[in-house]
């Protein structure tokens, strides 16, 4: 079962550095949130970097652009950075291993950014502008090339892996498309993306 964690907090920093920055970076990012307004809040949200949805005023997002990315180290709440945090921490490192460092955190980065993408795009036209935050498109990123390896190269993972694969991806989207608050699109475009990226990583490899 290669989503059990054996090591140490000393080796887990050392096999897994990606990992465990991205981890740092949400929880201090959800700490300065809280100290400047509450992760709660729009506005507050807005000023550090929350991904915006306004298909009318900017229909591609170009006009602040970094938000695709610095979205992903924000979130609403302590359940919502809890439970990504945890996703990551249990879910990423074997894909990190897999991939190796500099590839994983290209594979991250753009995981989020099409799960952005897709959601902006999903969004009906509207006068509204609409607030995105999380690490979803990733770590859907991250799920979406286990599931390649358990479609397509089976041999690698042993079958407890495979099952917990299907069975997080199957809630996932459940709780996806029956809880209002949660960015369907995002994690859906995030998942698209980690399964064709790591396709094409495993290739060039």
């Amino acid at each position: 079962m290669i989503f059990l964690r054996y090591e140490s907090f000393r080796s887990y920093l050392k096999l897994y550095p990606i990992t465990s920055a991205l981890l740092a970076i949400n929880v201090v990012m959800f700490a300065i949130l809280e100290l400047t307004g509450g992760s709660l809040n729009n506005l507050n949200l807005y000023r550090w970097g929350a991904f915006v949805r306004y298909p009318l005023g900017d229909p591609f997002g170009l006009e602040e652009p970094w938000r695709y990315v610095t979205s992903m180290f924000l979130h609403i709440g302590w359940e919502h950075m809890l439970f990504n945090c945890f996703s990551l921490l249990v879910f990423a490192p074997p894909l990190e291993r897999l991939l190796g460092h500099v590839r994983y955190i290209i594979f991250y980065l753009l995981c989020g950014v099409a799960g952005n993408f897709l959601s902006l795009m999903m969004t009906k036209t509207s006068e509204l502008a609409e607030l995105s935050v999380g690490a979803s498109g990733g770590i859907y990123g991250v799920f979406g090339a286990f599931l390649h390896i358990v479609l397509l190269q089976r041999h690698k993972l042993d079958v407890a892996s495979r099952k917990t694969v299907v069975t997080i991806l199957v809630i996932g989207l459940l709780m996806s498309v029956f809880i209002q608050q949660i960015d369907l699109m995002a994690h859906v475009g995030g998942g698209f993306a980690g399964f064709a990226l790591y396709g094409l990583m495993q290739r060039r490899k």
